[in-house]
């Protein structure tokens, strides 16, 4: 592609979008690494914000790009794509050398998450920094916009493209750990917040050469990524007063706008009644003074007409599990980041007045996860865990929730749950756990009404249970929880007492770094700051450990032991089935009637999968009991009384129902006992006999073409039919044995679904359908075969049969009636 006269930009754009047509990946990507060495970087901003759409896919979803998302190890594409956007490959390559010059691209802010989106409409900067000194006004026309230096518009496509909506092309399925967006995510996160030394630095100074690897110079100042709104914001944390400050300094912004990218786009997702809930005191002050000016002054700012408010505002939300476990992958990442401080910079104070000074990745990892993740991570896993339905995919939900609050899993003394089971958490954790009180206990009690109204049954759900009675049943952990309540219940006048003036919460926009500001160590204003900081100053806390969720506990028991009984039954009915059927089964003599099939059995609910429900529920018991210091011996009695009431004839009943206007109307607990399987109603097929679906014992062109002859027949001889069957005499009897369909006649019991049993033709008729049974068939073939041994001809066998099947209609037209009576 590159010639040795260059060509003009409008002409290599042109040529590139023409390739993208005609060559193949390979090709494409050597003509693109001649591109990004060979030409400025004048000729290359022009082509940068197509080649980024080309990779990533547009943000609207139309152009589906490079599909990362869909690429998996196995493809040919896939290293050569991993090649080029490697964090030190080609195309960061190209981004280092639009960077040094200072270019600019715009974002729609249509495409920012909703509630940032609604505040910016609103004439008023969130509280990200990201968003600061980025906003461009139209001179005309109604999209506002933001303008992104090279890197920051790369990151921005990169998150983006895993919450644009896709349209997958059939077949194209795989492991969303294995895709080139996870592993590229994994990748890039690795790089560029290393665990081991630090961030690589860009090899390329103002100019845009190539130089060694050395210093950056201030090209590229940290005022772009700093706050420049007081009235917003404080101070940054990373600003740097002075362009002669540590080089590595100069580089943590790229660290740090990554996260922060990463943040705002996949966990930057919730109501915007909590988003202006959680809104720091200067943005509230800022937005009411906004919405005055507007009423008071005629003369208007322009802003869209039609985009919205912060009161009319509401954004869909539905995370995919994919998206799930990518956060889950960036949690992970943060936590081994933030733990490989070394003891010595961990306790090293960053206020001591002393003439070594931590480096800013160092102070970097020690806010990361508290000041970057903290509350927007604790929205979205609320928001998940109330509205992901109540299957088994909520395992990446429960997962990355799990893995927020167990960070010791993720340091270098890890210990193997294998050789250590009953590990204890460490005390050093314990200012961890206060600081995120809210997550262990308030997201411990939307799961408890989730595990509630789920099928404990299925060995999936029970063992989601089991993991977060496990986690929690940690030693030393249910101590620091219950320690975090006490701080958090202390009388409001002790933090009125203690709070310093001036001070601001991470999420108001404050720092836990400034070596000016005056460093709190007080436990109950850390505890009631951050429980404050996520649902706000009317928080109406619920304790962890209080009579009212000990209920919701001994609820759960129940529950669990209601499951533990059912999948005792289901077991013992495969065992029974498997019993029955012997090597007859191969012909249709076993237990192939799908009204025998055993209630809540499905597929992977039976053997093994059983069993493993038994041991993880039994195991989550044990946990419980643990966890909330449950008395043994009277768990053991209300599980056998609950169990010595779930008899056979128990399981018989019909579910909790009240009798409505319309027919019986489920209950809670009604539900719960058809969701657990306890109790059913007896669903059985009330239509026409004849037109049942065709079972598997069945032959299905002998179906159909005994449902022709039975169906002539009845047409022609019905009302003949009719007058036998109405007489009162022996012959009327025998007539109904053999033209009336014996269910007919039953009552069966009613469910909501069906509160009326539906008319139908109760006509005498005769039905061949048992004919078209592989049963009967072989059933006939035998006595066929017992005849010829015996020296009888088929006609005589025929005879003798249709005669022993006059006389059974005989002895049931005589004593029939007698029978059914006993």
């Amino acid at each position: 592609m590159a010639a040795p006269t260059l060509q003009q930009p409008s002409y290599l754009l042109a040529n590139l979008k023409a390739d993208s047509t005609t060559k193949p990946l390979l090709q494409r990507c050597q003509d693109l690494v001649k591109i990004i060495d060979e030409y400025p970087a004048k000729e290359l901003h022009l082509i940068f914000p197509w080649l980024v759409e080309s990779v990533f896919g547009s943000l609207d979803g139309v152009i589906a790009g490079w599909n990362l998302r869909l690429l998996q190890s196995r493809s040919n594409e896939y290293n050569i794509v991993m090649e080029f956007l490697n964090p030190s490959g080609p195309m960061m390559k190209l981004v280092y050398k639009l960077q040094a010059e200072d270019y600019k691209y715009e974002i729609p802010v249509s495409y920012l998450p909703g509630p940032v989106k609604a505040c910016i409409q609103e004439g008023v900067l969130p509280d990200c920094p990201l968003f600061h000194n980025k906003l461009q006004f139209p001179l005309s026309g109604l999209t506002l916009s933001l303008a992104l230096n090279p890197f920051e518009y790369f990151m921005f496509s990169l998150a983006y493209c895993l919450i644009t909506p896709k349209n997958s092309p059939p077949g194209q399925h795989g492991s969303s750990a294995d895709s080139a967006y996870f592993v590229l995510v994994d990748t890039y996160l690795k790089y560029f917040l290393p665990s081991e030394g630090s961030v690589a630095p860009s090899p390329f100074d103002s100019r845009g050469s190539v130089s060694a690897p050395s210093p950056r110079s201030s090209g590229v100042s940290f005022a772009g990524y700093g706050v420049h709104s007081p009235s917003l914001l404080k101070h940054h944390i990373f600003h740097q007063p002075s362009v002669n400050a540590d080089p590595s300094a100069q580089e943590i912004w790229r660290s740090e706008t990554l996260l922060q990218m990463f943040v705002e786009i996949w966990l930057h997702h919730y109501s915007l009644e909590m988003y202006q809930k959680l809104q720091s005191p200067q943005v509230k002050l800022a937005l009411l003074q906004y919405r005055l000016s507007m009423s008071s002054t005629p003369c208007q700012p322009h802003v869209p007409p039609g985009s919205g408010t912060l009161h009319t505002y509401q954004e869909p939300f539905t995370p995919t599990e994919e998206h799930v476990l990518v956060v889950r992958l960036l949690v992970k990442h943060l936590h081994a980041f933030s733990n490989s401080l070394k003891p010595e910079q961990l306790s090293a104070s960053p206020s001591a007045h002393s003439h070594t000074h931590p480096s800013p990745l160092e102070e970097f990892k020690r806010v990361v996860v508290q000041r970057f993740v903290q509350q927007k991570l604790y929205l979205f896993l609320q928001h998940c865990f109330s509205y992901w339905p109540l299957d088994a995919s909520f395992r990446a939900v429960l997962e990355t929730w799990l893995s927020y609050i167990q960070p010791w899993r993720y340091t270098e003394e890890k210990s193997n749950p294998q050789t250590d089971p009953n590990r204890a958490v460490p005390d050093k954790w314990e200012l961890f756990v206060q600081e995120n009180l809210l997550i262990y206990t308030k997201l411990f009690q939307v799961f408890l009404n989730r595990a509630i109204r789920t099928d404990l049954v299925n060995a999936k759900n029970a063992l989601m249970v089991f993991r977060v009675s496990k986690v929690f049943a940690q030693q030393n952990l249910t101590e620091m929880i219950q320690k975090g309540e006490q701080l958090f219940l202390e009388p409001e006048h002790v933090l009125h007492h203690r709070q310093p003036r001036g001070y601001l919460t991470p999420s108001q926009g404050g720092s836990y770094l400034s070596s000016r500001q005056r460093v709190v160590t007080d436990m109950v204003f850390r505890v009631k700051s951050h429980v404050y900081a996520l649902e706000g100053q009317d928080c109406q806390y619920k304790q962890m450990f209080g009579t009212e969720l000990r209920g919701a506990i001994m609820k759960l028991i129940q529950i669990i032991a209601q499951a533990r009984q059912t999948a005792k039954r289901i077991s013992d009915h495969s065992n029974e089935v498997a019993a029955n059927n012997s090597f007859l089964s191969w012909f249709g003599l076993g237990s192939s009637d799908l009204n025998n099939t055993f209630f809540g059995a499905e597929t992977e609910e039976s053997g093994e999968c059983v069993k493993k429900t038994h041991e993880f529920l039994d195991r989550a018991l044990d946990n419980l009991c643990q966890i909330f210091k449950l008395n043994q011996g009277q768990l053991t009695q209300l599980i056998s009384n609950l169990c010595s009431a779930q008899d056979d004839g128990n399981c018989k009943q019909l579910p909790d129902c009240v009798q409505g206007e319309n027919g019986l109307i489920l209950t809670d607990l009604g539900r719960r006992q058809i969701i657990n399987g306890l109790r059913r109603f007896d669903i059985q097929y009330q239509g026409d006999p004849e037109l049942q679906p065709i079972r598997s014992y069945e032959n299905a062109l002998l179906v159909r073409l005994f449902y022709r002859i039975s169906s002539l027949l009845n047409d022609r001889f019905g009302d003949h039919m009719s007058t036998l069957c109405s007489r009162p005499d022996f012959l009327g009897r025998l007539s109904r044995h053999y033209f009336t369909d014996p269910a007919s006649g039953t009552k069966q019991r009613q469910s909501p679904a069906s509160p009326r049993t539906p008319g139908s033709d109760r006509r005498p008729r005769l039905s061949l359908r048992p004919l078209a049974s592989y049963r009967t068939m072989l059933l006939l073939l035998l006595l066929y075969v017992l005849g010829a041994l015996l020296s009888l001809g088929p006609v005589s066998s025929t005879v003798l049969i249709l005669g022993a099947g006059f006389l059974y209609g005989l002895f049931m037209a005589v004593f029939g009636h007698k029978l059914k009576s006993h």
